[in-house]
């Protein structure tokens, strides 16, 4: 857990400085560094071109083409897929040859109408073709938190259901890249366990044409694998009467990694940006989820790059996994209070215009208990001198 406002204090200007250059990292831990600026520009400065052709993983999640202008950005039609396409022979460079790059993006609709756009797709296949890419494989991130959307045609007019999926594509310059599944297993559900400690099941030949032999399913492998759909096989059949009670271990039996509600309000990056005043990224991605994909395609020590970091969900989970890790983010606010997903004693180093400080509790005493320590939180200076500088 972070401890800012406990063991330190931070200090963060609200505006960049004139002048100052998209290659300085505005801050540091010892595995990875954060960007502030265009990421069409960041990719292709010096401290970015020395890591080219040695990422691993780029994980990341672009503006999608909305409808509804957003704090964060987005464009539409025809420009927004010329903009999108840029970035396919960046990454493709920066990749190594069995490196993957992930991107997750939402659906588009027509302005005015119930009637979804092509435009994702449409940028999609371009971005394949101009980078020279394969696709691996298609995930889909179902997020059952999701507020009902179009509202217009979901809410008011009632002529389309919601919207909870967005979907994630999986793309490589090798048909072979690195993965290793057996890094994101999912524990057994409860009649998987039982099945395999019967060694009880009916084999034999499948309506599917798949023959199930008598030894198939004896073998315990430390879990099962998932799929590249998350929690859909968990909603019972509309035909099959079922308590909320049987619902629950359906949920609890057969949700995976790939399904990721983004709902915690008492996070530490959230409580960070609300002391601050700051504005929390409105479409944050669950550590969950890049949780799976860092695992699934990367081994300790190799490097995610995320050129749309937002409040940074890739690096912070990049960090916790020992992964070396690269964000570029071009909103000054989310790039800079993204600092408040690590813990202050990993930043190694900040620029000049987030200033570090480490709280002197000698007349408080660090062994008081929690409520103890925020009741004399008043008499906690700060040092006069800043931990780091750029």
């Amino acid at each position: 857990m972070a401890n800012w406002g406990k063991t330190h204090e931070i200090q963060i200007t609200e505006t960049p400085r004139k002048g100052r250059r998209s290659s300085t990292p505005i801050y540091q831990t010892d595995l990875g560094s954060t960007y502030f600026g265009d990421s069409l520009g960041v990719l292709k400065t010096k401290p970015l071109g020395e890591h080219r052709g040695n990422v691993q993983l780029v994980f990341t999640s672009p503006p999608f083409p909305l409808n509804t202008k957003k704090n964060y950005g987005n464009l539409q039609g025809e420009e927004y897929i010329r903009w999108f396409t840029k970035f396919a022979p960046l990454l493709r460079d920066m990749v190594t040859e069995d490196g993957s790059i992930v991107i997750e993006i939402g659906n588009a609709w027509i302005p005015g109408e119930p009637v979804m756009s092509t435009q994702v797709l449409e940028a999609f296949l371009r971005f394949l073709k101009k980078g020279n890419l394969h696709l691996c494989q298609e995930f889909i991130w179902y997020n059952p938190a999701r507020l009902p959307s179009p509202v217009e045609w979901v809410n008011k007019e009632r002529v389309r259901v919601k919207d909870a999926f967005t979907r994630i594509w999986w793309m490589s310059p090798t048909t072979r890249p690195k993965a290793d599944n057996r890094k994101v297993l999912r524990e057994y559900s409860s009649s998987m366990k039982r099945l395999i400690e019967t060694g009880k099941y009916n084999a034999g030949p499948r309506p599917s044409e798949h023959h199930i032999g008598t030894e198939s399913f004896k073998t315990d492998n430390n879990g099962a694998i998932p799929p590249n759909v998350g929690g859909v096989e968990a909603l019972p059949s509309l035909d099959v009467a079922i308590t909320p009670k049987r619902f629950a271990e359906l949920l609890e039996q057969n949700t995976n990694l790939l399904k990721a509600a983004n709902t915690l309000s008492t996070d530490d990056y959230r409580r960070f940006c609300l002391d601050r005043g700051a504005p929390v990224h409105p479409a944050r991605m669950p550590s969950t989820l890049v949780d799976f994909f860092v695992k699934f395609l990367t081994d300790e020590g190799d490097t995610v790059l995320d050129p749309f970091a937002g409040s940074n969900s890739t690096g912070a989970v990049a960090q916790s996994l020992r992964r070396r890790w690269l964000s570029v983010e071009a909103n000054w606010t989310y790039a800079s209070h993204s600092i408040g997903r690590f813990d202050p004693t990993s930043i190694a180093s900040t620029c000049d215009e987030i200033t570090v400080t480490e709280m002197d509790h000698t007349s408080t005493g660090q062994a008081q208990d929690e409520d103890t320590h925020a009741a004399d939180a008043s008499s906690s200076s700060t040092s006069e001198m800043p931990l780091f500088t750029s």
